[in-house]
């Protein structure tokens, strides 16, 4: 039995990057092997074990042959008889497919440290066309290394490509669509995995309602980059370096859908477009069964963004309006998520990404207001009617009065 450690903490460790989780390969051993080391099995459809005290993942080595379409449809071997450089050939890009032996040795097969220093994502042989979930990861591996100039490589790119047009996309399970997007959303340039589906040809197939943004047009006087797919490009950005959270950058992406629906007849104007992006959201979230804490601050997005920009113009009605449509004073942590993707709505756009925007601080500061208001001891023994009403008059003179502030 010889343990390796393998793929992204050799990868990790080589770019100087702090490892985060280790995952180790071994050969030449059984699954009643493992079992009898007091290792427990959790993969499902592969032996992979944790162990009992360190709970990293210990995999048992193995090849990989494609016998179906999609994802799942693969035959694998595990037996004692696969060596690791078998099991290395079967992974998606050269600087994945590193090991180390126990003393340090490395172990690259596939030239993975030659890459990682040219700074190329490459794939490892023609077998990656048949698992189209690479796609995605390749371009979330170009998400997370962006900052550090990574390239998808032109024959990788191309092979992208080819896959994007043979359909084999279709196969891909909502969830695993999903949980690399998520990731994705997670990582320091999430831009970037949409540009790079893009340029492959896979954003149509996989989200083609952010596809059909791009080649629509703004007014450039608010939009000074006029095309809205460029526009939530540079959105999704912006809530990057505004916040970490998935929710707030999914948000960020799909709050201007329903301008894709827009006729060309009214370009470059998109007036109502907030009421198709909420239809458009909840059909690509329902479509790839997306979590309905995402969903739900998405269609907020959606749905008030606007608003939430001329919130120093409007009435304290309307301001106490948009707190109650969005929960606001029950859920504050999600109307601070709420007001990051509005603001990176507004500061995502062509040379004023360093526009202050008060709007936002306006909002919490009247959230903070109507917070602190609470029924008048009079009122307790009211009907429950005359409470709500006499709360609602107490809300809206604490807006009216930090106006004239």
């Amino acid at each position: 039995m010889e343990v390796y450690l393998v793929g992204g903490a050799v990868r990790d460790e080589l770019l100087g990057r702090a490892v985060k989780e280790r995952d180790w390969v071994v050969v030449g051993a059984t699954a009643e092997q493992m079992q009898r080391q007091g290792m427990r099995q959790v993969g499902r459809d592969f032996p992979v074990f944790l162990h009992p005290v360190t709970h990293e993942e210990y995999a048992l080595a193995r090849t990989e042959r494609k016998v179906g379409a999609g994802y799942h449809g693969f035959s694998t071997d595990s037996s004692p008889t696969v060596t690791l450089e078998e099991d290395l050939a079967r992974r998606d890009l050269t600087i994945n497919a590193m090991a180390r032996a126990d003393g340090g040795r490395l172990i690259d097969p596939h030239g993975g440290q030659r890459d990682l220093e040219a700074r190329q994502l490459r794939h490892i042989s023609p077998a990656f066309v048949e698992d189209p979930l690479r796609v995605l990861r390749v371009a979330r591996f170009a998400a997370r290394f962006a900052t550090l100039n990574f390239r998808v490589a032109d024959e990788t790119r191309a092979l992208m490509r080819q896959m994007s047009e043979s359909g084999e996309l279709a196969t891909l399970v909502p969830e695993r669509v999903w949980q690399e997007t998520r990731r994705a959303l997670e990582e320091q340039s999430p831009q970037v995995f949409f540009e790079v589906l893009r340029e492959c040809g896979a954003l149509a197939k996989v989200f083609p309602e952010i596809d059909a943004l791009f080649g629509v047009p703004q007014p450039e006087q608010w939009h000074p980059e006029i095309d809205t797919g460029v526009h939530t490009l540079m959105v999704v950005k912006m809530a990057a370096a505004l916040s970490p959270l998935s929710t707030v950058r999914f948000a960020a992406l799909v709050h201007d859908l329903g301008k894709a629906d827009t006729p060309r007849s009214k370009w470059p104007r998109h007036a109502g477009h907030e009421v198709q992006s909420v239809r458009r959201v909840q059909e690509l979230c329902a479509r790839l069964r997306i979590p309905n804490d995402h969903r739900d601050l998405a269609v907020l997005a959606a749905r008030h963004h606007g608003v939430v920009h001329r919130a120093l113009e409007l009435r304290p009605a309307t301001v106490l309006e948009l707190l109650t449509h969005t929960d606001a004073m029950r859920r504050p942590d999600r109307f601070e998520q709420f007001l990051l993707a509005c603001e990176a709505d507004a500061r995502g756009r062509k040379g004023l990404e360093q526009r202050p925007y008060p709007q936002g601080d306006w909002l919490r500061e009247a959230l903070r207001a109507v917070r602190a208001v609470s029924p008048a001891a009079e009122e307790l023994d009211a009907a429950g009617s005359e409470i709500a009403e006499g709360l609602r008059r107490r809300r809206l003179d604490a807006i009216t009065a930090l106006k004239r502030q």
